[in-house]
């Protein structure tokens, strides 16, 4: 996110990114995969400043030595009136798709998870009704029944309908800290368990605790940013509006974790 509130996020699109074709003579336009967000973050204030900015380079296949490839990737641009796009590289050629729902997850492309939805149009916050079967009443067992049908799994394009389902459907909030809290309850769904995920010959797992290593909260209208990690679930903020983004310095990194340990207050009642 940059001092307007213009937040970019990067995710992963394996299979379906395919960049735009190196064109020496045009070196001065090209950029790789990794560029993208810090470009258009330098440059864009709005999401239309950004569509028009993403248009004016190409990106190609720059290959990223920590991975030894060129990250398949595709991105997200929010500015703080909610209004959004979806960047993506398909069969060499840059595609832009509104994105009204506000929601990216990984591949396929993003289209292709509009068009899924209408699978799931029946889903509803609204309790389905009883019915009677002969002599029988049927009733929902509990709450939540409008939403039977729903995609509990970890892949993309289930992950995709539930952020759509849980984000339309959650409750109105004044404030932006109200709104944070919300935020963490809808991705609190998305935590993905060790064991689950990681795949046949993945990296080693030792010392960690969850698939998910961090979630993260923007908040564009009011410039900070949120996260808890999978070792503390303790929230922690950066207040944008006390950075200074005029200053030369260089990148200030800092740990997730100071301590990779749960933030646990002993609340026990001590006998006096």
């Amino acid at each position: 996110m940059n001092e307007k509130g213009l937040a970019v996020g990067g995710f992963y699109h394996p299979g379906f990114a395919e960049y735009q074709k190196y064109d020496p003579e045009k070196a001065s336009e090209c950029m790789g995969p990794g560029d993208v967000i810090a470009y258009l973050l330098s440059t864009c204030a709005t999401m239309e400043e950004a569509r028009a900015a993403i248009a004016r380079v190409r990106v190609t296949a720059v290959v990223a030595p920590p991975i030894g490839m060129a990250p398949p990737a595709h991105y997200i641009v929010t500015e703080p009136s909610g209004k959004a796009i979806v960047i993506e590289y398909l069969k060499g050629e840059l595609k832009i798709f509104d994105a009204p729902l506000g929601v990216i997850t990984n591949a396929p492309t993003y289209d292709w998870h509009e068009i899924n939805l209408r699978n799931y149009i029946n889903l509803s916050p609204v309790a389905l009704p009883g019915k009677r079967l002969e002599e029988l009443d049927f009733k929902p067992l509990g709450g939540g029944s409008g939403m039977i049908g729903l995609p509990g799994d970890f892949t993309p394009p289930s992950r995709f309908v539930r952020a759509v389902a849980f984000s339309q459907t959650a409750r109105p909030t004044p404030t932006g800290e109200e709104t944070v809290y919300e935020l963490f309850r809808i991705l609190d769904n998305f935590n993905v368990p060790l064991g689950a995920a990681e795949g046949e010959g993945e990296a080693k797992t030792k010392g960690i605790r969850s698939s998910t290593i961090w979630t993260t909260v923007w908040d564009t209208k009011n410039q900070a940013l949120y996260y808890h990690t999978q070792n503390n679930r303790r929230v922690r903020m950066v207040d944008f509006g006390k950075l200074d983004f005029g200053s030369k310095q260089e990148k200030v990194r800092f740990p997730l974790d100071r301590v990779k340990a749960q933030d646990i207050e002993d609340v026990t009642p001590v006998r006096k």
